[in-house]
This record gives C-alpha cells, sequence and structure tokens, in this order.
C-alpha cells in the first residue's frame, strides 16, 4: 500500500505543476491544412475519481483523422468548452480562442501519470492505448475514463502501440468474419500498400493465406513490390496489369485453378470493378474504404450466377458492437502477432511538434497536406516535443 502511494507521487509531480495543455484543434470543418491549428489552454484539473491522466507520447495521423476533419466521416469528437486558452481573444488569422474545440486524433499510445482515488486496475507508470474512438489523441495529455483504456504489453514498442487499435484488427477481423479461410485460400485486395493492406499481407501469410495485392503504378514501383513481397505477399500486381485479359489465365495458374474466395477493398472506382471479376463463385466482397471517392459499379452477372456477396465493414462499428472482453482479446492477438515478429509496425516517420503554436500549426498543416495529396508513403506519427 505505502509502496503504491510513493510510485503514484513520483510521477504526479509534474501533473500537479502547472503543465498546460497544449493540443491540435479545430473549430469547424474544412480542410485540415487551413482550420487545424495547435494551441495552448490552462493545466487541466486533476483527474476525477475513476479517471486517470494519461501523458501522450505517439499519436498516428490516420487518413479517417484526415476525413473527420473535412467532415465526411460518420465519427466525430465532441466539443470541449472546458479547454480555457492561456492567448489572446483571436488567432492571427481571425479563429476565436473564446469558443469551444475540438481536438483531433482519435489513435495513440501514452503512460499514466495519475490516477483518481476510485481507479483500479491501472496505476502510474501503465500504458495503455485508447479502448473508446475520439478521445482527442493530438494533445499533450488528456484525463481520460480508466473504462476508457486498455494496457500495452511492456514488449511492444511504442510505435507498434500508437497503431495496434485501428488497422490492424481491421486487417484481422476482415480476414475472419465474412467467409471461412483455410490454409492455401486465395484472396485478392487493392490499396495493398495501405496500412490496412500492409497488415492484411501480414496476418494473411501468418494464417497460411495466398494474397494478390494490387497498387498504383509509380516510379518506384519495383521498390514497393520488393517490400510487399518481403512482408509476405504471394503476388503483387498494378491496376493495369489486373486489366489485362490475359491475366485472367496468369491468375488460374498461380491458384491452379482455386476459387478466389475474398475480396478486400479500400479504393472504390474502375479498378475495385475488376478486380471483383477476379472473385469466384459464391465469395465476398468486403469494402472498407474508398479512396479514389469513386462508387463501386458492378454487373448484375455477378450477382446472379456468381452469388457474389457484398459487406461493408467498419472497425468503429465493430468495437461499438462488442464488449470490452472480446476488444481486449482482439489487442491481445495483436500484440501476439507483433511479439512473434508475424507483424511489423508500419513504416513510419515521427514528426516532433516544438516551438511555438505557430509553429507547430504550420509543421502539421505541411504534413496533412502530403497526407492528403496521397504522397507520402509512411505513417506520420505525432510527438509533442518533452519541451512544450
Amino acid at each position: 500500500m505505502n509502496f503504491r502511494f510513493v510510485q503514484r507521487s513520483l510521477f504526479s509531480t509534474a501533473s500537479r505543476q502547472n503543465t498546460a495543455f497544449r493540443a491540435l484543434v479545430y473549430q469547424k470543418n474544412g480542410n485540415p491544412a487551413e482550420v487545424l491549428k495547435a494551441q495552448t489552454f490552462e493545466p487541466l484539473a486533476f483527474p476525477g475519481p475513476s479517471q486517470v491522466r494519461v501523458k501522450l507520447l505517439l499519436s498516428p495521423i490516420n487518413p479517417a483523422d484526415i476525413n473527420v476533419i473535412e467532415g465526411v466521416y460518420p465519427d466525430a469528437p465532441i466539443l470541449r468548452p472546458d479547454l480555457i486558452s492561456k492567448t489572446g481573444a483571436k488567432t492571427s488569422s481571425g479563429d476565436d480562442l473564446g469558443k469551444p474545440v475540438f481536438v483531433g486524433g482519435n489513435e495513440a499510445v501514452g503512460v499514466i501519470t495519475d490516477a483518481g482515488s476510485a481507479v483500479q486496475g491501472f496505476k502510474a507508470g501503465d500504458r495503455v492505448i485508447f479502448d473508446k474512438s475520439q478521445l482527442g489523441a493530438w494533445a499533450t495529455y488528456q484525463n481520460v475514463e480508466a473504462a476508457q483504456l486498455a494496457k500495452v504489453d511492456d514488449d511492444i514498442s511504442d510505435v507498434a502501440a500508437a497503431t495496434m487499435r485501428i488497422n490492424p484488427p481491421t486487417a484481422l477481423l476482415m480476414l475472419r468474419s465474412f467467409t471461412s479461410l483455410q490454409p492455401g485460400d486465395w484472396i485478392i485486395q487493392n490499396g495493398a500498400n495501405s496500412a490496412v493492406g500492409q497488415a492484411v499481407i501480414q496476418i494473411g501469410a501468418a494464417l497460411g493465406l495466398n494474397t494478390i495485392n494490387l497498387v498504383r503504378n509509380r516510379e518506384n514501383i519495383n521498390e514497393l513490390m520488393i517490400r510487399l513481397h518481403a512482408l509476405g505477399a504471394t503476388r503483387v500486381l498494378t491496376y493495369n496489369e489486373l486489366a489485362d485479359k490475359a491475366m485472367r489465365q496468369e491468375v488460374k495458374k498461380w491458384t491452379n485453378g482455386k476459387l478466389i474466395k475474398l475480396g478486400l477493398n479500400c479504393v472504390g472506382g474502375r479498378d475495385t470493378t475488376t478486380m471483383v471479376g477476379y472473385l469466384g463463385k459464391d465469395a465476398h466482397l468486403v469494402s472498407y474504404g474508398a479512396m479514389s471517392k469513386s462508387p463501386i459499379s458492378l454487373p448484375t452477372s455477378y450477382f446472379i450466377f456468381k452469388n457474389l456477396t457484398c459487406h461493408g465493414y467498419w472497425q468503429s462499428r465493430w468495437y461499438a458492437d462488442h464488449s470490452k472482453a472480446d476488444r481486449l482479446k482482439v489487442y491481445a492477438e495483436i500484440m501476439d502477432l507483433i511479439r512473434q515478429k508475424k507483424l511489423k509496425a508500419p513504416e513510419h516517420e515521427i514528426l516532433e511538434l516544438k516551438g511555438s503554436d505557430e509553429e507547430v500549426t504550420r509543421t502539421v498543416a505541411h504534413a496533412t497536406k502530403r497526407l492528403s495529396a496521397g504522397s507520402h508513403g509512411k505513417k506520420i506519427l505525432l510527438k509533442w516535443a518533452s519541451s512544450s
């Protein structure tokens, strides 16, 4: 009992000082490069009885985070009227600092620095991830209900932990939930170089599945193909190669005539229509994204004669529909894959947020422009400078 008190007080010293709360916030939806601002606020109050304070270590920028800020995503953070700005009434761009804001970011890893008097099962020093969406991950710290957190094992790196709640479970559960796949079966996916696509390759390989992986042609296409093969991809094709009529016979040779049972789509548009043509009888098409922002058009014959079934998949909905025990089981499976070296942390760049609010705002604007343009191949992880 005394040891627990001493440990907590050691971690609590910094957070009981006047530690300003810094965050990337926005007041209205729009282009993230224009509406997302760094802002410094008065320190948050000490955590309530059932809360903990989490110092946030790394927070990725996911495509869905961009969509949330744009206002085209069905999930959003809550307004934060509790945040009180430390600066003047308006920014140089005219934003009213007295108005409530949204704190961006959905996924993060952090370390507990303080715990409320009624908290059980968590203590200062525990590393955790959010077990609830849209809690405001792009901040220096947050006060969070302990029930909205999950622990991270000590042997899981910060990078792997910060990126383990959305993309790897999406891959795992899409492979598991829609059809019965056995070792040696074949699947096909587009957007194979995306974070989910790379997780599909790795988890599929761990399950003994063969994957046909589709990517856009680009200058470094050979390097990309080598990298995806190194992750466990069976075959990698460009969309142009897939559209070649001769490719159908080539694919039949690869599969020895075995039907492709599952297609995973995060692109949409004409390329997805072409991909679906490779699916076999009684196959399933699962759509979890629409990067091309174009609808899917499918021949009626696929439904009549091939008995195609189409599904949508959203990881946030799966979490909402399942119990805490189910969610913790999935996190444990992902951590097992990581420690067995069957699932690697994504290629990434750590973007340190340092300097004034204006400097941080410019840094983040540049990053979101690159991501929105699709010109950045690595996962960007935000890290607030320790001096902040």
